[in-house]
């Protein structure tokens, strides 16, 4: 699932939203749910990842030594999150080595255009638990 890139960037909210599970009902109990699963793709495949959410941030636990990274946007409102996301991977030493994880189309054509790879958010969730 690597596909020789180096680093994954998750649009945390959007990864939730394409499995209509009830995640809305506790939005921090579904974020820590996909924390843990990405924790296991981070170490299964051996790749760094960083999940960024909207909302105002909470404690997350990450076990010791998994490259995984939760980060909240800046800022709320409409786009926080896709905006942190996009200025990630333009500042990037080499954004073509990313693949971001949205379905969100401005957003992937945000980051596309900058060279990182894109995976539509309900293809990941679905290839994430092994």
């Amino acid at each position: 699932m690597t596909g020789g890139r180096i680093g994954w960037l998750i649009d945390g909210n959007n990864v939730m939203g394409s499995r209509p599970d009830g995640w809305w009902r506790d939005r921090r109990g579904a974020a820590r749910r996909l924390v843990g699963e990405l924790a296991d793709f981070a170490a299964r495949e051996g790749v760094p990842v960083t999940v960024v959410f909207d909302g105002a941030p909470f404690q997350v636990e990450i076990p010791s030594g998994v490259p995984v990274e939760v980060a909240f946007a800046a800022r709320r409102g409409r786009d926080a999150a896709d905006d942190e996301i996009a200025r990630r991977v333009g500042a990037a030493a080499d954004p073509a080595a990313l693949t971001v994880v949205t379905s969100d189309a401005g957003l992937a054509r945000r980051v596309g255009e900058r060279g990182a790879k894109v995976v539509p958010a309900g293809r990941f969730r679905r290839g994430l638990v092994q």
